[in-house]
């Protein structure tokens, strides 16, 4: 029951979907005003106190220090913050201030990383700060819209933006733009008839909601929500019920993190248990320190960011703007990618395709606006100098239209609607000019299109007299007919033969109606010199039947190249409108849109009647959902998402902004798309082109396999440096490398390896492979076996040399210089089994090489880390801080020799694992 607004909860609890179907004097007496002079002044403010302003309100977003102190509540950092402070509680201040030292960084990379604060909110208030003309006291006054409240009367006119949800009361030729709330690609005829209660928000044609733009027309209507109850409100509450999904790579690495954090502890405690039997307490400790600092890779959430920005850089170049550095590798693993219809898999220009005339079916080519493009009879171009027929249809189109095509930047635009544009194109193509025509054939009177009556019609002075030319809907249009022209101008009576019919008419409609294209009608007829208006009877019969142009607002070309890629690649695609169900599955087919080769379509209204388990099973088998509501949007991708599918999610308006915060990878219209819609958004477009997505995944992928690598190329690491530590830990023998040795080789001598795997070329058939499955872990089966190997390896290395060179030497400094300096070595032939440097030389060398990739990368990242180990070595401060020593050429020659058979191991090692 719909309440009144007398106290402060009334509107908070109306449920604004029932206004809709009220009677206006019962909504008036509802909401207690009064349609002539609208609320009292006093009245106003009473209610502006009681239901607070005409704005959105947002959740109060965390203090900076807060967010910045989140940073460290993560396992890995916690247990170095705890191992940092045993070492200070020991004495060992500087190793305890280069371990805080590096959690700190890693704490700064992520608090830089989301101070970028999202502001969905504040943009969805500003898709509705605007100032209202409205009725108080009975006068007209201008008024900023946070003062309106329910019951104030609001006037429209064409330029306005609706300043908040309104019945509306009365309507002349009103048109409103809500495409960014309905998904609607189409300003909608709006008039005032009672509409059943479950009407779809799209439909609701009695009703004007918040930030909609007034495109044609007058209107009045009466405010019945303003603020959160409005139906932008309650997308902006969606948003922030909405606000806490993780991305795969931030579930993995958490999974990761906490399996890592318990084999950490177990090992550390394992250490300085058995280190107790044979050391003092702080050589116990230092031992367990430095397995913790040793078995923990620093560097990594470093290496992934920097990866993860060479994604961004490289998806930049294909028109994808990356906003959160996650949502890069979460493309490359999406198994569904649900895409809005308008501008992003279509032109967003209607055109026609198909035209009916004198009894003949044409095809027209081309695309959009421009002019460029031919009429077809029989895959032949007409002379539309013999073609009477045709020749007035076109003309009738071109004449009976209130809009324009103009060049901007280069490109043809339609200054009116987009469906007379397609009209005036159609006629361009047959070499008519609009403003020639207006010269010769002026405008005299006209009936503007209404709802009620389904057609528009101009008055026009021609060369053989007097015309009226109509055009609007098939019924409206051809029961008003008795004459049909054929093809070489000549009038004859309906009916008389097949090919000048009413039923041919017809099938010619379902025809086009079948390819999803929208049909017009067309008709003409001859008055007298003295007739110098047009009203409705003038028309209510004796039409002449001129014929029917069918448009369409077709796929891009790229679009559909893309889609195809992505459905080989095992990616689903479904198309999730606010357009009709007929006209979105057309598109579909076109466009080879279909899962297992069929085209299932559902609308809104279906998917309300389904329950949570329903949903889930059509959201997976369904490939077309049309006139769709906010909330439905959602729940798809919800749906999705319990089905264990990585979801991408397209839109551009303020209607999808909710399922773009839910996706796993929103993705929003950089030209087209709202302000809204881009703050949700974890990606831009920038060319709106669904391409744009598919080469974005692919990119994805190619992001996603680096990373891996740069993993299996750390962690073995890490994992030789855990076993050199235990195991000497175990045998008491004295360590072979210390705590600052080791953040030493995973800080610095990592990264400066490990970062130039960001740089390797995307493999050639990367979107030739299925997606890689949603729960796959980091580290799978296969890859635990190579990083056990090569940290088999290193442990050997480490060990070996550090053993031989103090048993040869007695210089335990000495000794751990060159065992670090054998183990980069090893790293470094290790790094060059896995990259593609040599493959990429060769092939550049040979000319098979298909794109320019940055060979030099890894050369440079080799050639870095030789320059540290010279400076590990030689440097007096470096040699005192970490304790080293200085090595001659005979032994850095040893260190290499030591460090070589790892490219026999790694061979093996590849073959059972391959890196690419």
């Amino acid at each position: 029951m719909v309440q009144a607004v007398s106290t402060v909860a009334a509107p908070r609890d109306r449920q604004p979907e029932v206004w809709h179907s009220l009677e206006i004097g019962e909504a008036i007496a509802r909401l207690k005003t009064d349609q002539e002079t609208g609320l009292s002044s006093t009245r106003a403010t009473q209610l502006l106190t009681e239901v607070g302003a005409n704005e959105l309100t947002a959740k109060k977003s965390q203090p900076w220090w807060l967010k910045f102190l989140l940073q460290f509540n993560q396992p890995l950092l916690i247990i170095l913050l705890c191992a940092g402070l045993v070492k200070a509680v020991t004495g060992s201040f500087v190793n305890a201030g280069v371990i805080w030292g590096v959690t700190t960084t890693n704490a700064i990379i992520g608090f830089i990383q989301e101070s970028k604060a999202e502001s969905a909110i504040s943009a969805l208030a500003k898709a509705i700060t605007t100032e209202a003309t409205v009725l108080r006291d009975g006068e007209k006054v201008r008024v900023p819209s946070r003062e309106l409240v329910p019951g104030d009367v609001v006037l429209l006119t064409s330029g306005d933006k609706v300043p908040a949800d309104l019945r509306l009361i009365q309507v002349r030729n009103l048109q409103i733009d809500e495409s960014a709330l309905t998904g609607e690609s189409v300003a909608i005829e709006k008039n005032i008839r009672i509409l059943q209660p479950d009407t779809p928000l799209a439909e609701r044609k009695n009703m004007a909601y918040a930030g909609g733009f007034v495109t044609f027309g007058q209107g009045t209507g009466i405010v019945v929500a303003t603020g959160n109850t409005t139906e932008t409100g309650r997308i902006s509450q969606l948003m922030e019920q909405h606000t806490d999904i993780t991305t795969p790579l931030t579930r993995k690495f958490n999974k990761f993190s906490q399996n890592w954090l318990y084999m950490v502890l177990g090992l550390s405690v394992l250490c300085f248990v058995v280190g107790l039997n044979s050391r003092s307490v702080n050589e116990a400790l230092e031992a367990a320190v430095t397995l913790i600092v040793s078995a923990i890779p620093e560097g990594l959430p470093a290496v992934v960011t920097v990866t993860l920005a060479i994604g961004v850089s490289r998806m930049a170049r294909r028109n994808a703007i990356i906003r959160k550095l996650p949502a890069v590798e979460t493309l490359g693993s999406a198994t569904v990618i649900c895409s809005d219809k308008t501008g992003t898999l279509t032109e967003n220009q209607m055109t026609v395709q198909a035209i009916y005339a004198g009894g003949h079916q044409y095809t027209v080519t081309g695309i959009g606006y421009a002019p460029d493009g031919e009429i077809l009879r029989d895959e032949h171009p007409v002379d539309i100098k013999s073609d009477r027929g045709l020749q007035e249809c076109l003309i009738a189109g071109l004449l009976c239209n209130d809009s324009h095509l103009e060049t901007k930047n280069s490109r043809w635009v339609v200054m009116g609607d987009p469906t007379e544009g397609a009209l005036i194109a159609s006629a361009n193509k047959a070499g008519f000019s609009q403003p020639t025509f207006d010269k010769q054939m002026p405008r005299i009177d006209s009936i503007p299109f209404e709802s009620d009556y389904q057609y528009m019609a101009t008055l026009h002075d021609t060369p053989r007299g007097k015309t009226i030319y109509v055009k609007g809907s098939v019924e409206a249009i051809l029961q008003r007919c008795n004459l049909m022209l054929n093809s070489e101008g000549q009038p004859h009576p309906l009916d008389c033969v097949e090919t000048l019919s009413r039923a041919n008419i017809e099938r010619e409609v379902n025809i086009m109606a079948r390819q999803g294209l929208r049909v017009l009608a067309l008709a003409e007829k001859p008055v007298t010199d003295e007739q110098n208006t047009v009203d409705h009877p003038h028309i209510a019969d004796g039409l002449i039947f001129l014929g029917l142009q069918g448009m369409i607002d077709p796929p891009r070309e790229s679009a559909i190249k893309a889609v195809q890629a992505c459905q080989s690649a095992g990616i689903q695609v479904k198309m999730i409108t606010g357009d009709h169900a007929v006209t979105a599955q057309a598109i579909a087919q076109r466009m080879g849109i279909n899962k297992n080769g069929s085209v299932l379509a559902f609308t809104g209204a279906e998917l309300a009647q389904m329950d949570k388990t329903e949903l889930a099973q059509v959201a997976e088998e369904g490939v077309v959902f049309a006139r769709v509501a906010p909330e439905q949007k959602l729940r798809l991708v919800e749906a999705l998402q319990s089905k264990g599918e990585v979801v991408a999610m397209t839109g551009d308006g303020v209607n999808d902004a909710p399922a773009l915060k839910q996706a796993d990878i929103g993705i929003a219209m950089g030209g087209a798309g709202t302000e809204v819609a881009k703050e949700a958004s974890d990606m831009l477009l920038t060319d709106d082109n669904f391409a744009s997505i598919e080469a974005a995944v692919e990119e994805g992928r190619a992001v996603y396999k680096n990373i891996i690598k740069a993993i299996c190329f750390i962690l073995p690491v890490n994992g030789g440096e855990s076993m050199t530590i235990l195991i000497s830990t175990l045998l008491a023998r004295d360590l072979p490398i210390l705590s600052l040795q080791v953040l030493w080789l995973n800080m610095l001598n990592s990264i400066t390896m490990t970062v130039p795997l960001a740089f390797e070329p995307k493999s050639q058939k990367v979107m030739q492979q299925p997606p890689r499955h949603p729960n796959e872990p980091l580290l799978s089966g296969s890859r635990i076996q190579r990083i056990l190997a090569i940290s088999l390896f290193n442990w050997i290395v480490i060990f070996g040399v550090f053993e031989y060179i103090r048993q040869t030497t007695g210089n335990i400094d000495l000794a751990r210089t060159m065992s670090i300096n054998a183990l980069i070595a090893g790293r470094i032939f290790y790094l060059l089994s896995i990259s593609q440097l040599i493959p990429n030389l060769i092939a550049k060398m040979d000319g098979t090489m298909k794109e320019n990739v940055d060979i030099p990368a890894i050369g440079f990242g080799i050639v870095g880390a030789i320059l540290l180990q010279i400076v590990f070595a030689h440097v007096p401060l470096i040699n005192e801080v970490f304790e080293t020593a200085p090595l001659t050429l005979q032994q850095w020659l040893f260190c290499l020799g030591v460090g070589s058979p790892m490219i026999l191991w790694a061979t093996v090692v590849n073959r059972l694992d391959p890196p690419n």
